[in-house]
């Protein structure tokens, strides 16, 4: 049996503005509350500077397989925390650590109530 591939629908400029825009605000949030549970209390503006770097890393490699884009958004992740925050390699590497973590449950969170939602009764 063959597998069947995935072809992402081309899209407009709007499209892709809006699910930078989404992910960068995704991505700043869950930046924020990694590095204050790692870090204690740090202002959002650094929040919003590594949140670009995955935000960025999704949208330029949207074609690639999710192996290559996870790898990519931690290792420039990886980066934006270690030069906004300017902390140790070790450290950097806990919030980036916490960074995925807090993402994926948010992001699983909204998917399964989503999912939950669409099986209301109309």
């Amino acid at each position: 049996m063959l597998a069947a591939t995935v072809q992402p629908a081309p899209g407009t400029l709007t499209q892709y503005a809006a699910t930078f825009v989404g992910g960068w605000l995704l991505f700043t949030f869950t930046a924020h509350v990694a590095a204050t549970y790692v870090l204690g209390d740090v202002p959002w503006k650094r929040a919003a500077l590594v949140g670009l770097a995955p935000a960025v890393a999704t949208i330029a490699l949207v074609r690639y397989s999710p192996l290559v884009i996870v790898a990519v958004s931690l290792a420039a992740d990886f980066a934006a925390v270690h030069a906004v925050y300017r902390v140790k390699y070790r450290t950097a590497g806990l919030v980036v650590v916490m960074h995925y973590v807090v993402t994926l449950a948010v992001v699983l969170l909204v998917a399964n109530l989503l999912a939950l939602l669409g099986t209301a009764p109309g």
